[in-house]
């Protein structure tokens, strides 16, 4: 049923991740959000339209492709009430309340790296993408990219042994560019497709810059192959610099156009990459963490950073979500991002349900 409910919840015009985050934060569930009074649900700021259909049967709201997705048992939610919703993602704060999965799920709880780059690569650039994402994979990396022709496809291919995320700009039904169709299934056997598009939403412009903003989101950091001055993929690289992510780029000929956009993130402080070591060396200490972090049981001390320190005192014994935390500590929310990121890497504080945030228990 809570399929169901999500979907309903993501035809209600107006509503948006941050909304519809704010709505489950507040009720508690995604159930709790429907059938409320009217007085209740505009105090929080809701439209007289986006009221009348929160008080719907939810059922009302879906349409036929959502009811064609929800027929297919192997598809998926995972939203904020989940556990293995994707814990990079959570701590944003514009992050979707909840994904279309369609494949693998259990790869959203393992550590990855985007490879984006143009559409219209070079050969030597396509090798490279293949390359990389063959040897990040063996290395334990889940590469995750956007399905788009080029660049994207060829880290998709590097990656099918070891487990590579699509993040579709589209609907979960709806594979774009069509040229990917056979790759799309490819990546249905050793992958996961991810969208946080309803149903049945086609390719638009707008979605792209959205989808980006997942792609790097659900990655340690982001490696830019080959791209153009105004390509997609400085969106993305621009995105993961402010969700506190590491950016890397490959250089190429200073004669060749698809070397701009690398030489220029790499004169703006992206790293510069020759293997896929020097990748593994600058994420190091993030896998070295988390080794730590499962084979010590014991209670480690409290954080020594100051200001994950004052993000330890505001949680005490409570729950919070990210507002509050902002609230509490004083830190703004987009430097909440890389703090919480680091806490929970070294194990300090784990996500709980409805995008709020706790210390781990035993922690002194």
């Amino acid at each position: 049923m809570s399929r169901e409910l999500w979907l309903a919840l993501g035809r209600i015009p107006g509503l948006g991740p941050v909304r519809q985050r704010a709505l489950l934060q507040h009720f508690g569930s995604v159930a709790a959000c429907f059938g409320r009074g009217t007085a209740e649900l505009a105090e929080l700021g809701l439209g007289r339209a986006q009221v009348a259909q929160l008080q719907k049967d939810p059922g009302d709201l879906l349409n036929a492709d959502d009811r064609r997705w929800l027929a297919i048992g192997d598809n998926a939610i995972c939203s904020l009430e989940d556990s293995d919703y994707p814990a990079l993602l959570r701590i944003l704060p514009d992050a979707p309340a909840y994904l279309h999965l369609r494949g693998r799920r259990e790869l959203l709880g393992r550590a990855a790296l985007a490879i984006v780059g143009t559409r219209h690569p070079t050969p030597s650039g396509r090798a490279n993408a293949v390359a990389f994402a063959e040897s990040l994979g063996r290395a334990g990396l889940v590469i995750v990219s956007g399905l788009a022709l080029g660049i994207d496809g060829a880290a998709h291919e590097g990656a099918l042994e070891t487990g590579t995320v699509a993040v579709l700009a589209t609907g979960p039904d709806i594979v774009y560019p069509r040229e990917h169709l056979e790759l799309a299934h490819r990546i249905l056997d050793a992958g996961l497709l991810v969208s946080e598009q309803a149903p049945g939403t086609g390719p638009r412009s707008g979605l792209f810059p959205r989808r980006n903003r997942l792609i790097s989101g659900l990655s340690l950091g982001v490696l830019v192959v080959e791209a153009a001055l105004q390509s997609g993929s400085l969106i993305t690289a621009r995105l993961a610099l402010d969700q506190g992510r590491e950016v890397f780029a490959i250089p190429g000929s200073i004669h060749s156009p698809l070397a701009r956009g690398p030489h220029a993130l790499i004169r703006a402080g992206a790293k510069l990459v020759e293997t896929s070591n020097d990748i593994l060396e600058e994420l190091g200490p993030l896998f070295h963490a988390r080794r730590e972090l499962q084979r010590d049981t014991a209670a480690p001390k409290a954080p020594e950073d100051p200001q994950e320190r004052m993000v330890w005192n505001a949680l005490h014994e409570d729950t919070l979500s990210l507002e509050e935390i902002s609230e509490r500590s004083g830190l703004t929310l987009s430097a909440l991002s890389a703090i919480l990121l680091s806490m929970e890497i070294h194990g300090f504080i784990a996500p709980c349900p409805g995008g709020r945030f706790c210390r781990l228990s035993g922690f002194r």
